[in-house]
């Protein structure tokens, strides 16, 4: 048997981890009521409610899946990183003791490794990599 890589399987766990809990307790919520929460969702970027829902659905659900496969994991970190500082600087004005502002704190920390690690060995992106050579792009 080859000697696992401890780093690799833990960025798998941090992947899987991250995406369940991201996907099952935000993005799983804006995708079913997504018209309710429309109307009501905060705006602090004078954006739109609509155009921040649909960029915290997109992060919160897709790039959550696509973190847990390990596909466009850099990409998608970045997205969910962009998210996660506008939630946890301008929403909770970096407001840790509050119940509501530790979890955008602890998400902004753990994908920001994500985003500086990348998916490591046991990933699509690796997959990609290793199976097209030309596409060695370090973003993946």
């Amino acid at each position: 048997m080859k000697n696992l890589n401890t780093i690799d399987i833990g960025l798998l766990l941090l992947r899987v981890w991250l995406a369940i809990g991201l996907f099952t307790n935000h993005g799983w919520e804006k995708l079913v009521q997504f018209h309710e929460m429309s109307e009501n969702f905060p705006d602090p970027l004078f954006l739109g409610k609509t155009t921040g829902l649909v960029f915290a659905l997109l992060c919160d659900s897709i790039c959550s899946i696509l973190i847990a496969l390990g596909l466009f994991t850099r990409i998608s970190s970045f997205l969910v990183v962009l998210n996660m500082s506008v939630a946890f600087f301008i929403f909770w004005q970096a407001e840790i003791t509050q119940i509501h502002g530790e979890l955008p704190f602890i998400y902004l920390g753990a994908y920001l490794s994500l985003l500086i690690t990348g998916a490591g060995k046991f990933s699509l992106d690796q997959l990609l990599r290793t199976h097209y050579p030309m596409s060695r792009a370090r973003i993946l």
